[in-house]
Formats: C-alpha cells, structure tokens, sequence
C-alpha cells in the first residue's frame, strides 16, 4: 500500500512525526476529512480535535488545537498551537484544566470572563481527555 509522510509541528517544533501512514483522518471546520498518499494538493482549517494515524494495523491519536493542514500528494502537515501524543498526555492535568474552565464559564456573568477564551480551554481539556483513552 502506498503511504504518505506526516509532520504536526507547534511553535515549539515538531511533536509528531512518521513518514509511514496509510491514512490520516483530520478533524477540520467542515467535518472528518480523510487523507492518503497521492490526495491533491489542499489547505484546510482545523477545530480542536484528534488527529488519527492508521500505519499497518495500528493506530496514533494525537490531540491538537486549533491550525491548518497543508496537504500534498506524499506529505501531510498540521500546523497547531498545541499537540500532544496519546501516550504522552497527563490526565490528571487535563481534568484539572476541563474544572478550571467549568468554574469559569459558570461565573462568566459574575466576574470579568472571557467567555470564548474559556469556552477553548473546555474543549481543549476535554479534547486531550477524549484522546488519552486511546493509550
């Protein structure tokens, strides 16, 4: 089977990176987006989500924040702010992070909250949670 190269990549470097998938499913702004070796040439706009690498018969999740995706026909890009491994993610620190951004989305209207700031963090935190489960 042909494969396709993928590199996700933060401000602080790459965070993953594998020159074997079969197939790279993406969470973009209009829905899963599929990708395989020899796909033309696409930007697309991605939401807080998982991005799943399928290489053999096994699978990498990897949660990532909001970016793009440059894709070409023997490369795949994803540009984030943030990405983390599965294996790699701390759960009790994404719990912490997913009550942090309950309490301040309930107290939005008592204090000076940003509300889509801490609307982001929630699906963030719930997000790495999601994606931790697939250790």
């Amino acid at each position: 089977m042909n494969t396709i190269a993928i590199d996700i990549v933060t401000p602080n470097g790459s965070v993953y990176s594998n020159d074997q998938a079969e197939l790279i499913v993406l969470q973009t702004e209009t829905g899963e987006m599929g990708v395989m070796a020899g796909h033309i040439p696409t930007v697309a706009p991605l939401k807080i989500g998982a991005v799943r690498v399928s290489i053999g018969n096994s699978k990498e999740h990897i949660a990532v924040t909001e970016g793009f995706a440059e894709i070409r026909p023997g490369q795949v890009t994803v540009l984030v702010q943030a990405a983390e491994v599965a294996d790699e993610i701390d759960i009790e620190r994404a719990k912490e992070s997913l009550k942090r951004a309950e309490e301040r989305l309930q107290h939005q209207k008592q204090e000076n909250v940003d509300f889509q700031r801490a609307e982001r963090a929630l699906h963030r935190a719930i997000n790495r949670i999601e994606v931790s489960k697939f250790r």
